[in-house]
């Protein structure tokens, strides 16, 4: 059964045009993602068609009102959680991509301007996601992160799913170096263990790797999986760093 993904927005084109390329797009013809697109102006009654107004007390900027997103709810019943993408929320993760990759389905909705009347965020969403502490224009752009996260995480979306488990975060690490031909590129030379076909200890060579990848560039997600384990105290010692920071050897 395919994962569905509701999204609720003023720019529709931007955000349907993204699910439809790549790898979300073959996903989404494959049936193995259903990302529906809902234009909030639909649910405006206005010649104008606004979403927008001036907010009490004054100050700068306009507020999406509270009509066109409750009346769009209504009308298309979209999947719950239903997420407002927002500064305040809890933080996209990979942990998080995964559960909700894992669920029967969730909706975003996608603030603008300077963010939406306060009764849709207290009465009818329940709950709101950030994808960084930074200023977005509107949530479309984050709406894309959290399709491309999620959605690659969905069985069947990748073409070998496998790829998922050894990427960066799947195991609280930074991935670790890749390497394709050329063997020797400018004097720069693939790791001859990656051409030993000894998968078990390239395997091992690349944990070493991951572990100090992350230790020299995110030493902060070595202390939230709670340090070095002794298996990880092991590896490293059993692979001393002959690379550089990023994994590459130089050519003698």
């Amino acid at each position: 059964m395919a994962l569905r993904i509701d999204v609720l927005t003023i720019f529709p084109e931007l955000v349907d045009g993204f699910a439809s390329e790549s790898l979300l797009g073959r996903a989404r013809t494959r049936g193995l993602l259903d990302v529906r697109v809902h234009d909030l102006r639909a649910a405006t009654t206005d010649v104008h068609r606004s979403v927008d107004d001036t907010p009490y007390g004054g100050g700068a900027g306009m507020v999406l009102m509270p009509g066109p997103i409750f009346d769009t709810v209504d009308a298309v019943d979209p999947p719950r959680p239903l997420f407002l993408l927002g500064p305040g929320g809890r933080r996209l993760d990979q942990a998080m991509a995964r559960a909700l990759a894992d669920s029967d389905g969730f909706s975003l909705l996608c603030g603008r301007y300077e963010g939406v009347d306060e009764r849709v965020r207290r009465h009818l969403v329940d709950e709101e996601l950030s994808v960084g502490d930074y200023v977005l224009a509107g949530g479309e752009v984050a709406a894309l992160v959290v399709l491309e996260a999620v959605g690659r995480l969905v069985p069947g979306v990748m073409g070998n799913d496998a790829s998922a488990g050894e990427e960066s975060f799947a195991d609280g690490l930074l991935e670790y170096p890749q390497y394709t031909k050329p063997p020797s590129y400018r004097g720069m030379e693939v790791p001859e263990i990656l051409r030993s076909g000894d998968h078990g200890r390239i395997a091992a060579w690349r944990r070493a790797q991951a572990l100090r990848r992350t230790l020299a560039h995110r030493p902060d997600l070595i202390e939230a999986r709670g340090g070095l384990s002794a298996d990880d105290e092991d590896v490293l010692a059993t692979w001393p760093d002959d690379t550089d920071p990023d994994g590459a050897t130089s050519a003698s």
